[in-house]
């Protein structure tokens, strides 16, 4: 009986072992930190109706906010934000214990695609962008809230056309020779790279005889300065040509206008380059 009773005592104290190291190793498996990420940097929050945040930058909302988190190298999860949504530019994500890098790209460019293979984003046309990787280590005593300031992987470049609108000029072509179009979140390097693909804006009739017109497109940059030749020309309904200039060598660089102002339909003078001071330093070239 005494043998009998020390047996059940053993099995008792392994089968209390056994179940706390499943306990532990539940634990283990289950630890995780809900971590709710603001998102800030050159553009300003705010809030639609008391309900729905917003991100803008030069008065205009981002549309998309992407969200990746690596582990390891390893894509774990991922949040994609519409400008709909009620908690957007502030994702909450369950981060396992552990270090991790979260990928944030913030934008309103037109017609986005992910490829998480490639791990890039390209857009059908390019705007206003940001971006950050961002490293946090994930314990217990890890903050559950997190600021990260992303910042502007766009470039833009202005076109002011100094004389006077041509009646019935329909829209105006600008055809950079290179343009980015694409991001890789994991480098912040543009890619998607397009060849002397115009960007076509379309001119209301009542512009007819305006001076000084200006005209933008974004682009996807990094932060090292790199130059390709633009070609600005206007056309009519007919699509005719009926206005030109040819640019050499324009610089863009991240978080940087490029401004080019000139006559378009006249020539006298043709184009003259200033980059603008509007998002980063300046720089004052000409060609």
């Amino acid at each position: 009986m005494k043998k009998n009773l020390i047996l059940l005592a053993g099995i008792a104290v392994m089968l209390a072992a056994c179940e706390k190291d499943m306990s532990n190793e539940l634990a283990v498996n289950n630890d995780k930190k809900a971590i709710t990420f603001t998102c800030q940097g050159d553009f300003t929050m705010t809030t639609e109706s008391m309900t729905r945040a917003a991100m803008e930058a030069d008065g205009k909302a981002m549309t998309d906010l992407w969200v990746l988190d690596y582990v390891d190298g390893q894509l774990v999860q991922q949040v994609h934000q519409t400008s709909t949504d009620e908690d957007f530019g502030t994702p909450t994500l369950n981060l396992d214990y552990g270090s991790h890098h979260v990928y944030f790209v913030a934008s309103r460019g037109t017609a986005p695609t992910l490829s998480t293979e490639e791990h890039t984003i390209a857009w059908g046309t390019t705007s206003d962008t940001f971006y950050k990787d961002y490293s946090v280590a994930v314990t217990a005593g890890t903050s559950s809230a997190h600021n990260v300031t992303l910042e502007r992987v766009a470039t833009k470049l202005t076109i002011t056309i100094n004389d006077a609108i041509v009646d019935g000029t329909a829209y105006v072509e600008i055809t950079p020779q290179t343009w980015y179009y694409g991001l890789d979140y994991l480098t912040g390097e543009p890619t998607a790279a397009q060849t002397a693909t115009p960007r076509t804006i379309n001119i209301p009739s009542t512009k007819a005889g305006v001076t000084g017109m200006t005209l933008n497109i974004f682009g996807l940059s990094s932060a090292t300065e790199w130059t390709t030749d633009v070609t600005v020309t206007t056309r009519n309904q007919s699509d005719a040509v009926i206005g030109t200039a040819n640019i050499e060598d324009a610089p863009f660089k991240a978080n940087r206008v490029t401004n080019y102002a000139g006559n378009l339909f006249v020539n006298a003078g043709g184009f003259a380059l200033a980059l603008s001071s509007e998002w980063s330093d300046d720089y004052v070239g000409s060609w």
